[in-house]
Formats: structure tokens, sequence, C-alpha cells
């Protein structure tokens, strides 16, 4: 993997002689107390301001300031017009967009497309502070109050929008976001990298429009650069001979065709011209093509996720009208000392005092917790960490995360001893990596522990293993608890580390996500098998009882992915009653924008193999009442869900688990007041609606599930 220019190491610029901010200013009155006469970078984020790494525009904001520039945030500003974009002046580089820590559609609607009432991210958890699609709303308002001033947009609603993409709230193919929001330039994934080097450009005076060089970025073009070849992948294959031309799915630069799936025809022999990676350019189904034809969809999503390693990935292009989008290559994470650099400037750890003492629920469930690494390689399909975050594990040092321990002991007001996370998007991929360098740098799989783990994956966890003995050394830490998601099927391959974390880190519940129990959903999912399920909950329970702890595993389950049928749900079902799991809160497959298994959504087709017009269909969960049996046969305890699930079971031929004893799933007699019990009652009142003597009773459920 090529070298990038060190995070800090770009001369300062002239203005870091202000020195620091208290916190990064929101008003004209707090630029007037430093000293400002205006900002170089406006930061626009539609979630409240708290200065704490764990939220994006504070880690941005802040390193762009260690930089040496002066930047101002506008939060969650009125988006009605164009007054508040306004109320910092005119920044002197550029306006720097985004819709927050969360996507804003799915921060506003459920997946079942209902609008919630609370938003975690704004004071006192009120919904209604931000736009439908904010970036889009937030761009044009930045626009209008300064017309001639550059538009950098960014954050995970636009890093997951950058290409054509499949909206599951309008049910229709979007264009990129890019041309939605008329902006100048989209920052991708964890931008720390392309943001500064813009910046620093900027402010030397290069244009905008002539910076297009940029890893993880991507912008509006007319047109290949000099020197750029061109892969054409407009198209898929047919049955039948393959014309010879380089192939966007081939693992190595050159091979042989597989034998066609279709006809059996035999192997053909490839002969690719030898383009060199940094030159070529894969040219995607155009937008108007994927949003017409839902198999170029699959493809080109497929292709997408192919070029997402910054190892070997190319650059990619996509038609839009008479422009093109261009999407460079992804960016070169973050070394260790980069990240402990970036999770070390000077934040306050604390929300902005303009909002007083409102409590604002994202602060308060992450306040004690520290971020040890970033990125993930489990690449589950519905999923959005590893398309924003990369599969290459990026590390904090052992010694900058005691240190921010010891920074939550002394400055944080209320801590009591408790750290309650130390991890990251999950909590066991510290420090593994690939055991070469060489063969990371051109593998193409889409997860590293999937359908098998690889065999060049380090699975060491004794880096983490001695992290947490030496957090929990730290002077005033009382308990270290780990609340994120444990990922078992690589935590059985230590026991050391499964020892560790039940002994000392776990408070009495311990939240991991098989997801589902069958092997049709979970091949569509990129999940292991129930097996690694079992092999870490026989683990689990020795080393609780050898701790003397009574201790739970809470398992994740989810309703409706791509690839489950009624069957699928109704095993996973009478899973849940034979192990005496009764979910108090279900979680329904929410198509976020360019997962794949949204493209497996809106296409009905598998983008993990090839795609072509007879390749793999994937059943689909579409209709709102099939979505809902779905979470009923996760929710089989609850009465409300009894009428819905006995009319499935009698058309599924199952009216045999309807009754009342133990070895059915629901029982025959429904309890007043639930489900259709009134208006049947009304018509026979002669029926009970009370349970039967011998009915079981409800016994306690598990806790409610976080909110992600």
């Amino acid at each position: 993997m090529q070298a990038a220019p060190g995070l800090f190491s770009h001369r300062k610029y002239w203005a870091q002689r202000f020195g620091v901010a208290p916190f990064l200013p929101m008003s004209r009155a707090e630029m007037d107390a430093l000293g400002w006469d205006s900002c170089d970078v406006i930061l626009v984020t539609g979630d409240a301001y708290i200065d704490h790494p764990s939220f994006g525009m504070a880690l941005v904001g802040r390193l762009l300031e260690a930089q040496g520039f002066r930047v101002g945030i506008i939060a969650q500003p009125d988006w009605t017009s164009a007054e508040d974009f306004r109320r910092l002046g005119r920044p002197n580089l550029y306006f720097g967009v985004t819709a927050g820590n969360m996507d804003s559609m799915v921060n506003r609607y459920t997946a079942d497309r209902r609008m919630r009432s609370d938003d975690a991210y704004t004071p006192g958890g009120e919904g209604g502070r931000r736009p439908d699609r904010s970036v889009i709303v937030y761009a044009q308002r930045a626009r209008e109050a300064f017309g001639d001033v550059p538009i950098v947009i960014g954050g995970i609603e636009a890093s997951l929008r950058r290409i054509a993409h499949y909206d599951y709230w309008q049910e229709k193919v979007r264009r990129s976001i890019l041309l939605d929001a008329k902006a100048d330039l989209l920052l991708y994934g964890n931008a720390e990298r392309a943001l500064v080097e813009l910046t620093h450009r900027l402010a030397r005076g290069e244009p905008i429009d002539g910076i297009r060089d940029l890893r993880g970025t991507a912008l509006v073009s007319r047109g290949l650069p000099e020197g750029h070849v061109e892969i054409d992948s407009t198209h898929v294959d047919t049955p039948g001979r393959v014309d010879a031309h380089p192939d966007p799915y081939a693992m190595t630069p050159s091979g042989t065709a597989s034998a066609d799936e279709t006809t059996g025809a035999a192997p053909v022999t490839l002969h690719r011209p030898r383009i060199d990676r940094g030159h070529g350019v894969i040219r995607l189904p155009s937008w108007e093509q994927v949003r017409d034809d839902p198999v170029l969809y699959a493809h080109a999503s497929r292709i997408l996720h192919l070029e997402t390693n910054p190892g070997n990935a190319r650059a990619l292009v996509q038609r839009h009208g008479e422009r093109d989008v261009w999407i460079n290559p992804p960016p070169i994470p973050l070394t260790t000392k980069e990240m402990d650099a970036v999770y070390e400037l000077p934040y306050r750890r604390a929300p902005h005092p303009a909002y007083g003492e409102t409590k604002i629920p994202a602060w308060e469930m992450i306040r004690f917790s520290i971020t040890i690494q970033r990125g993930c390689f489990g690449g589950c399909t519905f999923c959005s960490i590893t398309e924003h975050e990369g599969r290459i594990i990026q590390n904090r040092s052992e010694d900058s995360v005691i240190h921010e321990i010891e920074t939550i002991r002394d400055q944080v007001p209320g801590f009591t001893g408790v750290i309650s996370d130390l991890g990251g998007p999950t909590a066991n991929m510290y420090r593994l990596a690939c055991k070469s360098r060489e063969i990371e740098a051109v593998c193409r799989r889409l997860s590293c522990v999937y359908p098998d783990i690889c065999k060049n994956l380090g699975t060491d966890h004794g880096p983490l293993v001695r992290l947490y003995r030496r957090a929990r050394e730290v002077k005033g830490v009382k308990k270290i608890l780990i609340g994120s998601g444990v990922r078992y099927d690589l935590a059985v391959r230590s026991p050391e580390y499964v020892k560790e974390l039940v002994s000392h880190h776990v408070g009495g519940y311990l939240k991991i996500a098989p997801e589902h129990t069958e092997s049709g959903p979970l091949s569509k999912m990129m999940k292991p098998g129930i097996d690694s399920y079992y092999r870490f909950r026989e683990l689990f329970e020795k080393f609780s009882r050898e701790a003397g702890k009574e201790q739970y595993l809470i398992p994740y389950f989810i309703a409706a992915h791509p690839g489950t049928t009624d069957l699928d749900m109704l095993n996973l079902a009478l899973w849940l009653k034979a192990n005496d799991f009764r979910p108090d809160q279900v979680q329904a497959f929410l198509p976020s924008p360019m997962a794949l298994a949204t493209a497996m959504y809106h296409t009905g087709k598998n983008p993990l193999h090839r795609v072509n017009r007879t390749s793999e269909d994937v059943p689909v969960v579409r209709g709102l009442r099939q979505r809902r049996l779905h979470k009923a046969f996760l929710r089989y305890h609850d009465p409300e869900n009894w009428p819905l699930l006995r009319e499935a079971l009698k058309r599924m031929g199952r009216a045999d688990l309807i009754g009342n004893g133990k070895h059915h799933l629901i029982p025959s007699w429904q309890p007043a007041g639930t489900g259709k019990a009134v208006a049947e009652n009304a018509r026979t009142p002669t029926r009970s609606a009370q349970p039967p003597k011998t009915a079981p009773q409800r016994r306690r459920p598990a806790p409610k599930r976080p909110r992600k």
C-alpha cells in the first residue's frame, strides 16, 4: 500500500497564532471573544455540538484547528431560510456540510417508515430538529447565503450516497448526492487525510474545481483526465463466449474465466491488457441504466464493493446525464501515531455551553466510553460500518487509551469510576490484521471472516487482553465494561480473551449478534452459522461459573432481511422459544443506501457473486404486512402478535403449533383487550378471553436493546 503524507506534516496556517478555542464558536460573540474577524471554515451539522471525539464535527473541527485554521460550527440550523447560515459570516475557504453522526433519514424514520418522536443527538431528545436529507437542504441553504463559497459535503449520509443509490423512503434510485446538493466536492469515509490536504491547498489559493486527485473524494467531471484508461463495465455478461475485456470482478490482474454457470461452456482465457491500477478507471453503468435495470444496479453495487481496498482500488466513474461522477480510490488508513494524535486533541469532552443543563441523550450514552479502534473487516451486508470506515483496522496505542481514561477520571463531571466501553465498531478487532501487508494490499475479499476466517488473518487477542488489564489498574477506575458488540466467531479463537471479558468486563448482560439461526438469511448477511454462537455460549457460561457470576448473553436478531422466508422466521421463533429468549425490542431490516443487502432488497439479485441475467435470485420481504409478520415471529410471546401469527401458521400448514401446551408456539386463547380479542368477544360473548389455568406464566423480558 502506498505511503501517504503525515496527517500533521503540513506547515500550519498563519491563524494558529489565535491559539486553541475553549469551544469552537457557534456565534459572532464567541468569535469576537477569540479575536477572530472571520472563520476559515464553517462546519454545518445536523447534530448538537458536543466537543468530544465521538462526534464527527468536533473531531473534524479540532483537527482543522490543530492545522492552524479558524473553525466555526453551525449546529442544527433553522433550514427554512438562509438566515441562520449567515450567523458566522462568510467563511474564507469553504462550508463543510454533514447530516451528523447518523444518516438523517435513518435518524428520522423507523424501518417501517414511521417518523420517530425523538432524536438522541438533539438537546432534550427533541425530534424534528433536522430536515429530511439534511445534507442536500443544508448545502442549498449555504449556497443561498454565500453563493461564491465552495461547498464540501461529507459524513455518513453523503458517504453512502456518493453514487446512484436506492432510496428506501422514496422507493426509487436517486442520483449521486453530489448533484442534488450541488456541492463542489464530496469526502467519503473517515476523511481526515483528504480534509486536511484539501484545506491547505485551498488556503494556498488552488481553485476547488482543480483539485481532482485526492483519495477519498468524489467530484463532478466532464471527461477522463489525461493518461487514464477506461474499463467499461456498463453491462453484465450474457450466456455464451465472453468478449475479451478487462474483468472488473477479477481477483488477479489476469487469469482464466470460469465455465459459464448457465450453459456449462468451456472456460475462455481472457487476454487482458496490463493496466496500471493507478491510471485505470472503471466506468459503472450510468444512473439512468441502474435506475431502469435492477440487474445492472446489483452489478454496479458489486463492483463498488470490490473496489474498496486502499491498496488496489481503482477510480470509479458513473454517468449522470451529461456529467460524470468521479470517485477516487479510498483514503489510506491512519497510522497508530496519527490515530493517537487525533483522539488527543484538546476536546472539552462536554456539550457546548449554549445548551445549558439540557441533557443530550447521545452524549449521556457515550460520555464515559472510549474508542480504541476504527474499521471492521466483517463485511456484514446490512451494515454501513465497513462501507464507511473500511476493512483495515486502525488502532490507538495502549498509552493513548490509558491517557484518555485518566482524562475522563480527572475532567468529566459525574464520573463514578465506571468506563462504559472500550471498543469501536466491534469490541474485539483491536490490532487484528492481515499477517502479510503484501497480501492485504492485493486482497479483494468482501469479508475477512466469511464464509470462514481467512487463514491470513491474525486473530491474536493478546494485545486487547493486555489493554484490558492495564486499564483496570488505572487509579480511580472501579469497573470497565465492554458495550460494543463482540464478534464471537473471532473471540472463540482466543479462550483467554473470553475468560478475561467474562471475568471482569460484563455487567450482567453481554450483547452479541448472531442475527439469525437459518443458513439462508445468514448467507445473505455474510454472518457465521449458529454453531459459532454455541461455541461462544459454552465458553461464556463456563467462565461465568468459574468467576462465580450470574451473567447472560443477549442475542440480537434481524427480521425481514433479504434471503429470509416465512419458514426461516418460524424456525427462528421456535429456536427462541426452545432457548427461553423473549426479545423485548427487535430490529427489522432497513435498506440503507449503498449496502449490499440493500442491493438484494431492491433487485432480488445476489451481488456477493458474479451478477448476470440468470444469476441467483434472492427472496425479498417487501410489503408492510409481511415485514410485520417477520417481526411478530421474533416477538412470538407478545399477545398483540398472536392473531397475525395464527393466520400465518395456518397458511403455512403449521396449525399444530397453536395451542396451550409447552410445545406450542402461541396459544389458542387471546387475552382481553389485545390483538383482535375485543372484536371477537363482541361477536361471541360466551368465548372466554382468559388463559386456561395451565397456561405458562410470562417470564421476565430481556433488557431493551440499546439504540445504535
